[in-house]
């Protein structure tokens, strides 16, 4: 089976690419059919930032960003939740969402309760302090034996989607972040689905400003080719989502990688 496509729909000001263009309720339907239309399989809903340094949003704030939107898709598409909140995650099941995108890989004991998918993300920290100097031993085991535990927790409680997802960008340096990449094999072999989230990060600012010898990172909405080559690396390798801003690219990475 190819892997499928989680379109990214930030609805929040402060998002780090696409911040504020999606806030209203009507803006945020529009570009969920938009990328629907582009090949997604699934539609994300966040309505907090979890970029570097981000500041938490009050759970009102978070569920008054959410929970119309999800109510407007849910007849016509498969949603997630991205939020590390049980109250929100428990609202936007309610209001129509099948999936729970947790960044705190935490709220497994909520999908078993309302019987919804779960994707269980590691990120060492939280997003204010995750990026000041995370270490590791070996990054591509601790994150591996971190995730499965918590799937193993999820799976005896009863969830019965799962999948584990690295965090690319959540407490690592571009070295840690390069080391999961090649290593998401291990991941693959343990038997639960990966997803990956590449699209747009600052590991790719940094890798394309390399490439043309600059000193700067290359500006977010300038990062096409590296998240659809980091896309289909992951493919090739056996990640089953991934998670992306553009969906055009991406349905088109699936149909190469996958010949389907």
């Amino acid at each position: 089976m190819s892997a499928e496509i989680l379109g990214i729909l930030n609805v929040t000001p402060d998002s780090f690419s696409d911040g504020g263009a999606f806030m209203s309720p009507v803006a945020a339907v529009a570009r969920a059919h938009e990328m629907l239309e582009e090949g997604a399989d699934i539609i994300d809903v966040g309505g907090e930032s979890t970029r570097p340094g981000a500041k938490q949003v009050d759970i009102d704030t978070e569920l008054s960003r959410v929970i119309p939107v999800i109510e407007t898709l849910a007849p016509t598409c498969r949603l997630a939740i991205d939020t590390r909140h049980e109250e929100v995650a428990r609202a936007a099941i309610a209001a129509g969402a099948s999936i729970i995108n947790d960044v705190s890989a935490s709220l497994w004991h909520v999908a078993a309760d309302t019987g919804a998918g779960w994707i269980a993300m590691h990120m060492k920290g939280q997003p204010g302090d995750m990026q000041l100097g995370p270490s590791y031993t070996d990054v591509v085991a601790e994150v591996r034996d971190f995730l499965v535990g918590r799937a193993e927790q999820a799976k005896e409680a009863g969830v019965e989607q799962i999948w584990i997802d690295p965090g690319f960008g959540f407490g690592k340096t571009l070295e840690q972040n390069l080391e999961l990449l090649a290593g998401l094999d291990s991941l693959v072999e343990s038997g639960f689905p990966v997803a990956v989230g590449t699209s747009r990060k600052s590991m790719l600012g940094s890798l394309i400003a390399r490439s043309d010898g600059a000193d700067d990172q290359t500006p977010v909405n300038d990062r096409l080719e590296g998240s659809v080559s980091t896309a289909t690396y992951a493919m090739m390798l056996g990640a089953k989502l991934i998670r992306v801003h553009d969906v055009k690219a991406a349905r088109q990475a699936v149909t190469v990688v996958s010949g389907e």
